[in-house]
């Protein structure tokens, strides 16, 4: 079968990706072959670099599963050792590229970069697809408003706490997921009971603060939620957590269930309150601010909340 192929770690998967998977299913269709993207897990600075990995926006599985939501055919997942750190252009491309699939045309970034010490790029690539019989496409960088889109770029936008400019880099909302364990019950005793989510370790997340999230329940549909990231500074927290306060009456037991939060807008940066009474008082605040930034007004759609 032919095989249309793109080449990237896609963390993320960002605008910037998708006009690469845009142009390859398109290029696919066109020739009556097979999309694939060629991937890495762990990120190749976990090898190269292991005292500087940068924080992941997507676990791999989620990378997978939004590459194929986009109308990619297969997802290969190539592991990154140091036996492919060490490949030549050369070898990569006859080795792992060729080997695997064979490609009749590839499609990559026009700052891609490949093989031993990055000593590859798009001329390169291009040169060797000669030799094996293959075509080569770069496309252009993509910039959403906020310059060009990138996963390092992203991530310093999302520590910065500019969600408006990460949902527009990444063409949708943040998401984080992860189980819910139990807490400190602290929430509970003052009559605000949240869901502590456990975020796998080496996940980037949005800057300390209050957030208007969508969180969805594992086989459920989403409800409207205030999350709060940081350290809990009224209690004297001593790590950093994820904490969602779901918007329903009643809500599902959620614990060693997956939640899925959405974050839709930022209220306000992570506070030091006096005490439970005006940490609460202020909570209140954010819980009418996030209905009206989700529904659009005071909830009456929710049941009351």
């Amino acid at each position: 079968m032919t095989m249309v192929v793109t080449i990237g770690n896609f963390d993320g998967v960002h605008r910037g990706h998708r006009a690469l998977v845009d142009r390859m299913v398109a290029a696919a269709a066109d020739r009556g072959a097979r999309a694939v993207a060629l991937t890495f897990d762990p990120h190749p600075a976990a090898v190269l670099r292991p005292d500087d990995v940068p924080l992941a926006l997507q676990s791999i599985d989620e990378r997978v599963e939004a590459l194929r939501s986009h109308g990619l055919d297969d997802v290969d997942v190539v592991t990154f050792d140091s036996a492919l750190a060490a490949l030549p252009p050369e070898a990569f491309v006859a080795d792992v590229l060729v080997a695997r699939h064979a490609p009749q045309l590839v499609v990559v970034g026009e700052n891609f970069r490949f093989g031993h010490r990055a000593e590859g790029d798009v001329a390169r690539l291009g040169m060797l697809g000669g030799e094996h019989g293959f075509a080569v496409e770069a496309v252009g960088l993509v910039d959403a408003g906020d310059g060009v889109v990138s996963s390092s770029a992203l991530r310093a936008l999302l520590a910065a706490g500019d969600l408006d400019a990460v949902t527009r880099g990444l063409g949708r909302r943040f998401t984080l997921g992860g189980e819910v364990v139990p807490g400190d019950g602290r929430g509970r005793t003052i009559g605000i009971p949240t869901a502590n989510v456990a975020v796998d370790a080496g996940r980037a997340l949005p800057a300390d603060g209050v957030y208007a999230c969508w969180a969805t329940p594992e086989g459920e549909g989403r409800v409207p939620a205030v999350v709060n990231v940081g350290w809990r500074p009224t209690f004297d927290g001593t790590s950093r957590t994820v904490e969602a306060h779901l918007l329903v009456d009643d809500g599902p037991d959620l614990y060693g269930r997956r939640l899925t939060l959405a974050f839709v807008a930022r209220i306000r940066g992570e506070e030091r309150f006096d005490g439970p009474e005006a940490l609460v008082a202020r909570i209140g605040e954010d819980v009418r601010a996030a209905l009206g930034i989700l529904t659009g007004g005071d909830g009456s759609a929710l049941g009351g909340q």
